[in-house]
């Protein structure tokens, strides 16, 4: 229906005119029967533009008359280029913009130039701890544990692609339809994965997994819930002792933070290597090394797998080797590393309950292609791992660790665990699990280690009667 006819239709006692009926004129009374006359239209004024459109026209003449020859890490000098020349346009362009729409238009503008777009203010929060950008029009977060969509928008699929191509240029990594998946890190250690069309069939996908600036400590964990005083005494006792560990969980469950404190137990004049596909680890000692894989170049050669960084780790008169995670042959060197002097190796990995963790050690051996029977394997693990870390993402959303299980040795072709801390639900409040992890009453084998080594825990700490 045309704009008139609907003006028409509206009209309170409104007839249809008779075919070929003259009109009345305007302001003359119409006759009994006659049609009524037809409306008059009112012009509006033009539709106000909205910020977003105006903001994408400013930021454009402000790119175009940016300095080419500007060095845009000189951050200082590209803010204040950028303000000039965004006071000169807004002025210009005679916007009339209220003062905080004209700082919030500045810093969204100087965010595309120099940082990451419309996805720096959701960094710059240090509640959200994981970004989820499904396309350009629809952007996840996650925080405190449980997920949530923000009203985030990209201008489109090149507008996504340029952000993903900023996040990796700088660590020499590249996405094309050819090689379509990328893992990278940002500058702050924040982990990101990107995945774009023909396999994603939403547009540009990238997946941040946020680091804080000052990595998570062992009192931030224990105010978190992820576990008591009483456990990190005794895990800081592990490191110390150099058991080799494996942290174990779902995605999501909070493995690398745990890694990262364990790690800030180790003694401050030991040699640390650490192994990552990106690296993400954020230790603070200082005698550290960082050695991070490589994918393949252009023309599909030149990677550099972890696997071949924990061989020639084994050539660097290392005291600790710590793999951010095993995924796949690399277990089979890990475990030879860890059963060869290499004590205090700690690495991730998933897995569903520390049993499993030991079942997927297997399958990941046999992914490396020797030839060994199942009970030789085995027996390399159970020699290897002495403790599993166990996390889980709970149902609230918190983290915490639910098990710590000690690898005693085999049975038979079993290999024996017992778990020394398990975590026990008593409820739910409001909506937040309740619980505790609690010990279980057995004494680890290895207590026998921390004695020789001088180091003392709480005859209780493992329940009563010790």
């Amino acid at each position: 229906m045309s704009l008139l006819k609907r003006i028409e239709s509206a009209r309170p006692g409104a007839a249809p005119a008779a075919p070929g009926a003259p009109a009345a004129p305007p302001g003359v009374p119409a006759p009994p029967g006659a049609p009524p006359a037809p409306p008059r239209l009112v012009t509006t004024g033009p539709v106000r533009e909205s910020f977003r459109d105006v903001k994408f026209r400013i930021q454009n003449r402000v790119i175009q008359d940016l300095d080419p020859k500007l060095d845009l890490s000189n951050q200082v000098e590209v803010r204040r280029q950028i303000e000039e020349i965004f006071g000169k346009v807004i002025d210009e362009e005679g916007l009339a913009l209220t003062r905080a729409e004209r700082v919030r238009m500045l810093e969204q503008i100087t965010d595309e130039i120099i940082g990451l777009g419309p996805l720096e203010p959701l960094l710059r929060d240090e509640t959200i701890t994981e970004i989820m950008v499904n396309g350009p029009r629809q952007v996840y977060i996650e925080r405190g544990g449980k997920l949530e969509l923000t009203n985030v928008v990209f201008q489109n699929d090149d507008h996504v692609m340029r952000i993903i191509d900023r996040i990796i240029a700088p660590i020499g990594r590249r996405i094309d339809e050819s090689s379509p998946m990328v893992d990278a890190r940002l500058t702050d250690g924040s982990r990101v994965n990107a995945i774009i069309p023909p396999l994603s069939l939403v547009g540009p996908v990238i997946t941040i997994r946020k680091f804080s600036a000052s990595p998570f400590t062992v009192d931030d964990l224990i105010r978190f819930g992820t576990a008591t005083p009483e456990m990190f005494d005794f895990l800081k006792a592990c490191v110390e002792a150099r058991l080799n560990i494996f942290v174990s969980g779902g995605t999501g469950s909070g493995k690398t933070t745990t890694l990262n404190v364990l790690s800030s137990f180790i003694p401050n004049d030991e040699r640390i290597i650490t192994i990552e596909d990106a690296a993400e680890l954020q230790l603070r000692q200082e005698h550290v090394v960082t050695l991070e894989s490589r994918p393949p170049n252009i023309e599909g050669k030149g990677a550099i797998p972890i696997r071949e960084l924990v061989r020639n780790a084994l050539r660097m008169r290392p005291d600790r080797i710590i793999v951010g995670e095993v995924r796949g042959a690399e277990a089979l060197d890990m475990l030879q590393a860890m059963n060869t002097g290499h004590d205090g190796s700690m690495s991730t990995g998933h897995a569903n309950s520390p049993r499993d963790m030991l079942s997927r050690l297997e399958t990941m051996v046999l992914m490396a292609g020797v030839d060994l029977p199942l009970r030789a394997i085995r027996e390399q693990i159970a020699s290897a791992v002495d403790l599993i870390v166990h996390q889980s993402r709970l149902k609230d959303g918190s983290r915490k660790i639910v098990n710590i299980t000690e690898v005693q040795g085999m049975e038979g072709d079993v290999i024996v665990m017992q778990d020394v801390f398990v975590f026990e639900q008593t409820g739910v409040v409001e909506g937040k699990i309740q619980g505790r992890l609690k010990p279980t009453g057995i004494r680890p084998k290895f207590v026998e280690k921390f004695e020789v080594m001088g180091i003392h825990l709480p005859p209780n700490l493992f329940g009563f009667g010790f």
